[in-house]
């Protein structure tokens, strides 16, 4: 029997997304599905208008292989992406139309909105018959919502973080490093020939595994991690002891954007995303000044940004995508929803979609990371993950 599929991506883009949706779409069409793309992720359906037809190609496209066919050659998503959380929608952003209708439910004790029977109503209405949402924790926690629901999901982790609980690895981690690792190391020219520290600020909001992978593979100083709060009068000692220890007299280290300093708070700034989330980073440029005064070291700070996770992805990111899309085709085929897609000690396999919700992947810290000399530590190789995580 034929099937409608709906592929969406939320959160922040990575590379890998747009390799995964051609998976999806392709893998699709040939098993006869019918596919439908959701733009701007969660807030697709839930700025799709029923009583508005102007709102229905811009939030909504059949795919075809025509569509997909060069899609892969880019980074990014090709279906745009949001940070919309229709079950936690703040009331005065909700669409109009929406807005005093008998779809929202007021989430107690908040200003906050709850249109998930909207947003079902929606993918009733588009016939969607399972849904494919590609994302990170918090895009895929309102896919276990759905699921709970009883609507077919079949989720696809991603987050250049590699923090969804529950896999291995998610796409657009090996890209982000390794974009990591290049600047890194071109870095070193201008801090070597300025003779200062450089202070590498990489993304990372709970997981330091950025900031421990890009350390370890670009061999820095010291590398800053969330989940062991620093003490920046010992860091800055282990930095001039690098600097002076070096024939071409400097030092280089990392510093995750959810880094904390012993005894301080983490670095946040602007409102808060319908998530929970506030904006994250400049840590590396408060730890700069810290150090320079600490030491009377010039420093050189250079945050990263969206640059990490910007451009065409690696071999790696595009066979896990692909490999993912094409898994999730294959459990929708035997009728296997309600799962996200995984990768487990290197192997390709699937977990609940409600495993999002049950903790927090983290930096192994007694494995990986020596807490005394801020340094990547592995303390027995054999038989770890490729990636240490």
């Amino acid at each position: 029997m034929s099937k409608t599929i709906g592929i969406l991506t939320g959160g922040g883009d990575v590379p890998g997304l747009n390799p995964c949706i051609k998976a999806v779409v392709m893998g699709a069409i040939e098993m006869g599905y019918r596919v439908i793309g959701i733009r701007r992720g969660w807030g697709g359906l839930l700025h799709y208008n029923l009583d508005e037809p102007s709102t229905f190609d811009y939030y909504i496209r059949e795919l075809n292989r025509e569509d997909v066919r060069t899609i892969d050659r880019t980074g990014g998503t090709f279906l745009h992406t949001s940070r919309t959380n229709p079950q936690k929608v703040d009331a005065k952003s909700a669409p109009d139309f929406l807005k005093n209708s008998k779809w929202g439910k007021t989430v107690e004790g908040s200003n906050f909105v709850d249109y998930t029977e909207y947003t079902l109503k929606v993918l009733s209405h588009l016939g969607i018959d399972v849904l494919t949402p590609i994302g990170g924790d918090d895009t895929l926690s309102f896919a276990a919502r759905l699921h709970r629901e009883g609507f077919p999901v079949v989720a696809i982790p991603k987050t250049m973080d590699n923090d969804v609980f529950g896999t291995d690895y998610c796409i657009g981690f090996s890209t982000a490093v390794t974009r990591s690792v290049d600047f890194i190391t071109n870095m070193r020219t201008s801090v070597g020939s300025h003779e200062r520290i450089g202070i590498v600020e990489l993304f990372g909001r709970n997981s330091g595994e950025t900031s421990l992978i890009s350390a370890y593979l670009a061999d820095v100083d010291r590398a800053i991690i969330p989940e062991v709060p620093f003490d920046v009068h010992k860091l800055a000692d282990y930095l001039v002891e690098d600097k002076r220890n070096k024939s071409s007299n400097y030092a280089i280290m990392t510093i995750s954007e959810g880094a904390i300093m012993q005894g301080g708070d983490v670095i946040e700034s602007g409102e808060a995303d319908a998530y929970g989330h506030r904006k994250l980073g400049g840590v590396g440029e408060i730890l700069s000044d810290q150090i320079k005064r600490i030491t009377g070291h010039n420093i050189m700070y250079q945050q990263l940004g969206y640059l990490m996770r910007s451009g065409a992805p690696d071999s790696l990111d595009r066979m896990v995508a692909m490999s993912f899309g094409n898994l999730a085709i294959q459990l929708i085929w035997r009728k296997e929803t309600g799962k996200m897609v995984a990768l487990h000690g290197g192997k390709y396999t699937t977990v609940p979609v409600e495993m999002v919700l049950a903790g927090r992947k983290r930096v192994d810290v007694p494995s990986y990371y020596d807490i005394e000399t801020y340094r990547p530590k592995v303390r027995d190789f054999m038989g770890v993950p490729m990636f240490l995580s």
